[in-house]
């Protein structure tokens, strides 16, 4: 085992360690174990094998390539893990979770910029919205009187400073003399009036005690 390489106190420190196969990997702080994706390539730049590569602290690696019988299945459990990756730990500007339609359409948002011919898988790794997207959308629906595909079009590209800023817009009336900020504000309201509603007592009523 090769010595560890420290930089700062404030940075990750990393092991480097020599494989089996010859390759030195840089290991983070005690990890024990690191995970890399293998597409291999013929000739014609034809995919001929997908795998996954095992490396371990102690030298030793692994590469498992996926069973033909079991490509289909493995690409679907990727593509699940991808989107939802993209709405672990989302949450609303107070810093609560952020609800069901915010995570539609992170998720929707991270499908189509995977679907953009030239994607990149690991460009778009990270969805780029914000709990309460949702809420922003149909206020600027309401506001503006235009058809949730046409918000969808006009919103995406925003950074999430941009619809912040869309969020607290209130010197310009819409379509129903309310300013973007009012009909945010309004749903807002409802959102917590509607969780309000739930009886949580009798929900803990249910509960078991010791």
């Amino acid at each position: 085992m090769s010595e560890a390489t420290q930089t700062s106190k404030s940075k990750t420190e990393y092991t480097p360690v020599v494989m089996t196969d010859g390759r030195t990997v840089q290991f983070p702080g005690k990890r024990k174990m690191l995970k890399e994706r293998l597409i291999e390539r013929g000739a014609g730049e034809e995919v001929e094998k997908v795998g996954v590569r095992f490396d371990f602290r102690n030298g030793n690696t692994f590469s498992a390539y996926i069973p033909e019988a079991h490509l289909y299945e493995s690409a679907a459990h990727g593509y699940a893990q991808k989107l939802g990756d993209c709405v672990a730990g989302l949450r609303n500007e107070d810093g609560t979770p952020a609800g069901e339609d915010d995570m539609q359409l992170e998720i929707e948002g991270l499908h189509e910029r995977l679907s953009a011919p030239g994607a990149n898988w690991n460009e778009v790794s990270e969805g780029g919205g914000f709990g309460g997207a949702s809420v922003l959308m149909k206020a600027l629906m309401e506001w503006s009187g235009m058809a949730v595909e046409q918000v969808k079009e006009f919103l995406k590209g925003k950074t999430q400073a941009e619809k912040l800023a869309l969020r607290d817009k209130a010197d310009k009336p819409g379509k129903t003399q309310l300013t973007i900020k009012q009909i945010v504000e309004r749903l807002e309201a409802e959102k917590k009036s509607k969780a309000a509603a739930v009886d949580t007592d009798a929900l803990l009523a249910g509960l078991p005690t010791a």
